[in-house]
C-alpha cells in the first residue's frame, strides 16, 4: 500500500484590485502571477474595467459598491487561516479608498504591496486629484512596499519629471521619506539605457536593478505583474530586495503576447523559476 506524500499548503495572497476584462492586467493578471509563483490567490474587486475597441482602447471604468468591496475583503480574511501578503492595485474612487483603508487597519496584514494607480494626469477635475491625494495620504503610509512607474514616482516624490537614473534614485529616496519602508521605482526601458531599469531603496540599500529590455514599447499588465510577483515572493519569505529581483525576471519572461491592441501584453506562464 502506497501513501500520498504530505502536501504543504501554499501562502495565501490577496489582491485588492480592478477586474480587467481582457485578462492582460488587473486582478486577472494578479491571480495568474500568484499561481505561477506557487501561492494561493484570492481577490477583492474594486472596479470593472474594459478596453473600448471603438475609442482607441481607452478604459471604461465601473466602480464596485464600497459595501461589496468590504464584503469581499471580509470573506477572504475569514475563509483563510491567514493572509500572508496583500497587493493593492487600482482603487479609483474615494469610497473604495475609505473601505480599503479601514480593512488594512482592521486586519493588519503583515505585508502590503501598493501599485499606486494614480488617475489624475494633470488635466482632470479636482475630484480626481482628491482621489489621488487620499491614496497618498491614507493608503501609501500603510504599504510595506510601493511600486510606482515613472509618472507615479514623480508625483509621489513631488517632482516635475524624471528623465535620468539619478532623478529616479532621488525620487525613490523622497518616497521612502514619506514613510514607505521599501520603494521599487520603475522606469523599464523609458530612460533609454537599453535595459529595463528600476531603482530599489529601503533606507540603506540603493540598488539599480537592470535586465535586458524586451522591446521599447509599453507593455499592458507589466506593472500589475511586477507588483503581484513582489507580493507573492514576500509571502514566501523573500526579503524585499530579493522579491524585487525575482519580480523583474518574471516580467521579462512574461512579455510577448500580441493581439489587436497596438501594444504587447503579458503571459505569466512563460516564466520558469
Amino acid at each position: 500500500m502506497t501513501t500520498s506524500p504530505k502536501r504543504i499548503a501554499p501562502p495565501i495572497v490577496l489582491a485588492i484590485a480592478g477586474s480587467e476584462a481582457s485578462g492582460g492586467a488587473g486582478a486577472q493578471t494578479d491571480l495568474k502571477t500568484f499561481h505561477q509563483l506557487g501561492v494561493f490567490g484570492c481577490t477583492a474587486l474594486t472596479c470593472i474595467v474594459s478596453m473600448d475597441p471603438r475609442a482607441g482602447w481607452d478604459h471604461r471604468f465601473v466602480p464596485v459598491d464600497p459595501e461589496v468591496i468590504h464584503d469581499q475583503i471580509e470573506a477572504c480574511a475569514s475563509v483563510h487561516a491567514a493572509i500572508d501578503a496583500v497587493k493593492i492595485g487600482m482603487l479609483g474612487t474615494a469610497p473604495a479608498i475609505d473601505v480599503v483603508d479601514a480593512a488594512l487597519e482592521e486586519y493588519a496584514f503583515p505585508d502590503v504591496v501598493l501599485d499606486p494607480v494614480l488617475i489624475c494626469k494633470g488635466q482632470e477635475f479636482a475630484s480626481a486629484r482628491a482621489v489621488d491625494d487620499a491614496l497618498r495620504e491614507r493608503i501609501l503610509p500603510r504599504a510595506t512596499m510601493v511600486t510606482p512607474n515613472l509618472f507615479e514616482s514623480a508625483t509621489l516624490a513631488g517632482m516635475e519629471e524624471i528623465t535620468s537614473v539619478a532623478r529616479l534614485k532621488d525620487a525613490a529616496r523622497r518616497i521612502h521619506e514619506r514613510g514607505v519602508p521599501n520603494v521599487l521605482a520603475k522606469a523599464g526601458p523609458s530612460l533609454g539605457t537599453g535595459t529595463a531599469l528600476d531603482v530599489f531603496y529601503d533606507g540603506e540599500n540603493l540598488e539599480v536593478l537592470e535586465v535586458p529590455a524586451v522591446g521599447a514599447e509599453r507593455v499592458h499588465g507589466a506593472g500589475c505583474t511586477l507588483a503581484a510577483a513582489v507580493t507573492a515572493e514576500l509571502a514566501k519569505g523573500a526579503t524585499p530586495l530579493q522579491a524585487a529581483v525575482t519580480a523583474k525576471d518574471v516580467v521579462s519572461a512574461s512579455i510577448g503576447m500580441r493581439g489587436n491592441i497596438p501594444f504587447p501584453y503579458v503571459y505569466q506562464g512563460w516564466y520558469q523559476a
